[in-house]
């Protein structure tokens, strides 16, 4: 009979509640609880795993560039970001009013990182989550426009709980690029968080953006909404580069 239990559980996809039974049959100290709390227990195993592998399946298609987490970010402090604001980014509050973030900041600084640490808790909150290049994605979505998958990608895209667009200000836009960026924004303006990592300042994106009339848009649909945050300091990776150079001397 326990075989058969055994293998009804493998037959229904219960196979985490199925080793939780195994070492509650292999355990005397066990079988002396009620059948009430056993089974409760064999339950809570099947969604903790359950709930470990829909967390990695988030992180997984969130294609996040770095592997990121809060508990990494002290150092985040001495760049311009107080302790205060870092537990305030770590709740899932701003994600429930569908605020945005802009992080800006000189290169290097640990702006991706950070937008990184953000999205990977927005998973464990149970939000799915995004991170694209803003130059690449918008030549994606040209190429969408070509192949006529465009409604359906921006479709995508406003379904997505917190969206990071990192290169924000990189490189000129070109008029269907802006237009683009405007459809983006337009679809989850107060419905999802998005995320933008730029090394220009607010104050200069209308000018970047070039088209007075849609940078109007595009701002009102995401500066108006959004918290702001200026890293400072220097860059990371020169730093690291400096450590290297002076390790290998050693």
């Amino acid at each position: 009979m326990r075989q058969v239990i055994l293998d009804s559980l493998d037959e229904l996809g219960l196979k985490h509640m199925r080793r939780a039974l195994e070492r509650q049959l292999e355990s005397s100290a066990v079988l002396e609880h009620s059948f009430e709390d056993r089974l409760a227990d064999l339950i809570e195993c099947e969604r903790v795993e359950r709930d470990d592998r829909r967390l990695k399946e988030r992180i997984r298609k969130a294609g996040l560039p770095q592997k990121a987490r809060f508990e990494e970010l002290d150092s985040v402090a001495a760049r311009g970001i107080d302790r205060s604001t870092l537990e305030f980014l770590k709740e899932e509050q701003w994600l429930k009013e569908k605020r945005n973030l802009a992080l800006t900041g000189p290169c290097g600084v640990g702006k991706t990182f950070l937008a990184c640490a953000i999205a990977h808790r927005a998973c464990q909150f149970g939000y799915n989550a995004r991170f694209f290049r803003l130059p690449r994605l918008l030549q994606e979505l040209q190429i969408a426009r070509a192949d006529g998958s465009y409604p359906s990608r921006l479709a995508s895209l406003a379904r997505i709980d917190v969206l990071a667009l990192d290169d924000w200000g990189l490189a000129p836009l070109q008029p269907g690029e802006r237009r683009d960026l405007l459809e983006i924004l337009d679809d989850r303006y107060q419905k999802n968080s998005t995320i933008v990592v730029a090394q220009m300042p607010i104050e200069h994106w209308h000018d970047w953006i070039g088209d007075p009339a849609l940078a109007d848009a595009i701002l009102d649909r995401f500066v108006h909404n959004a918290y702001r945050l200026n890293l400072k300091g220097e860059s990371q990776r020169k730093k690291r580069g400096i450590q290297s150079k002076e390790e290998k001397e050693a």
